[in-house]
């Protein structure tokens, strides 16, 4: 199965909530960026946790981005997400390393580190972008997650990550959950989906029997009367080009180039989300500056 999001309504409830597998997508970025297994976890949860949050958008040109600042080995790691999910990302330090939390349990809040922010910038098109940002709650990412909804947009929400890596460091499976309350929700409601989140268990054990997002969340929100709103297929994309590049070079201004073209003869340049490489010449740049 391809990876996807799937977002349902509770017709009985005031309970939205969206799922996603994301094996392919983290496993993309894996091998992107050559991340060891703690990088892997760390950035694939950011990834499925932007990608949920894209996917909420109305606006269809929109985008969000989370970006995770921490004290922790692996530095930063931030992820951008189309209104359709498509997301990608990168992580400062993704070779780094620290003790397990428990046998075969990557520490992932150890990586991130607790002191830090997290941050979400929404551009819904508007002339400035929406932008929300908390200190970080304990660095396991969904947990940061859950507190940024609460505190920056006052919407309770339970939010659930996993990511489980192979012995061969390859991405076995990665999925999750984001549950959120609308407006008169009441304490039954919430009362039931916290048990609800309880009886589920570990998302990285309910992934490795091979069940689909909407499965994932008829276990979390069993007894609701969950309406199906959509379901999306998602993809570590990269909407990098040489066009986009060189608008970025000619942002320079002319001084800029000049001094780069004197100084370095050319240019090379690698896009942080995919390591693609765009290679200027002395012409090129020549060219640039011609047709600032």
């Amino acid at each position: 199965m391809s990876d996807q999001i799937v977002r349902v309504l509770a017709k009985d409830a005031p309970v939205k909530a969206s799922a996603i597998s994301g094996r392919d997508l983290v496993e993309r970025a894996r091998q992107i960026h050559k991340t060891l297994p703690l990088g892997t976890a760390a950035l694939g949860r950011a990834l499925m946790g932007c990608s949920m949050m894209g996917n909420q958008l109305k606006e269809e040109r929109g985008s969000v981005t989370l970006q995770i600042r921490g004290n922790g080995p692996l530095g930063t790691v931030m992820a951008v997400s189309d209104s359709g999910g498509n997301v990608r990302g990168y992580v400062q330090n993704g070779q780094a390393e620290a003790p397990l939390k428990a046998p075969g349990k990557l520490d992932v809040g150890a990586g991130i580190g607790e002191q830090g922010t997290l941050t979400v910038i929404k551009d819904l098109g508007l002339k400035e972008p929406y932008v929300g940002s908390i200190d970080l709650l304990s660095g396991e990412i969904a947990d940061d997650i859950t507190a940024y909804f609460a505190e920056s947009e006052q919407i309770p929400s339970a939010c659930a990550l996993g990511v489980l890596v192979d012995t061969d460091q390859s991405t076995l499976c990665a999925g999750g959950y984001l549950i959120q309350l609308l407006p008169g929700a009441e304490e039954d409601t919430i009362s039931r989906i916290e048990a609800g989140v309880v009886r589920a268990g570990a998302v990285t054990g309910a992934l490795r029997e091979g069940i689909t997002p909407l499965e994932l969340l008829g276990r979390v929100l069993e007894g609701f009367d969950l309406e199906v709103l959509a379901q999306d297929p998602v993809e570590y994309r990269c909407y990098c080009s040489r066009e986009r590049v060189s608008r970025a070079l000619i942002s320079m201004g002319r001084k800029g180039l000049s001094d780069m073209l004197e100084e370095q003869g050319g240019a090379e340049l690698t896009c942080q989300f995919c390591d693609a490489i765009y290679s200027y010449s002395r012409a090129d740049l020549e060219q640039l500056l011609k047709e600032m």
